[in-house]
């Protein structure tokens, strides 16, 4: 080959190695995003899964409550009542402080967060409900 051949081919080499960089680099970035993404749903079905924990011990808390009312001695069924109901206000609370601990943020997530303006207050709204239950398991 010649010296123009040789610089031509280094050129087009070049030319190659500057688009396959480039576009490692923005599927790079692409990943990093979506790993973020995949973090942030991650977090917000744990969320889930805490709030429905707690709702079905509320749930079994009451139903417990009036199971063994007429089978078992009184005060059996309410401190198995309360007892499932606590764990429920506790799962409440940890869902919302677990959430509001938070995952690191993503450059440019593609989805956003649940709100915590609605977060917390909504949580606060099923922890009074379930305070409401724990009141009325031992006003019986």
């Amino acid at each position: 080959m010649d010296n123009r051949t040789e610089a031509r081919e280094i050129k087009r080499s070049a030319r190659a190695v500057a688009q396959s960089s480039a576009q490692m680099a923005d599927s790079s970035d692409r990943r990093t995003v979506l790993a973020g993404d995949r973090t942030l749903l991650a977090a917000e079905r744990t969320y889930a899964a805490w709030v429905r924990t707690a709702l079905a011990a509320l749930a079994a808390g009451i139903g417990a409550r009036a199971l063994v009312k007429d089978i078992l001695p009184q005060w059996v069924g309410k401190v198995t009542g309360t007892v499932l109901i606590l764990f429920a206000g506790f799962c409440l609370v940890a869902a919302v402080w677990r959430e509001l601990q938070g995952v690191p943020p993503t450059p440019h997530p593609d989805i956003k967060p649940i709100p915590r303006a609605m977060l917390v207050p909504m949580n606060f709204l099923l922890l009074l409900v379930a305070l409401a239950a724990l009141v009325g398991i031992w006003s019986r």
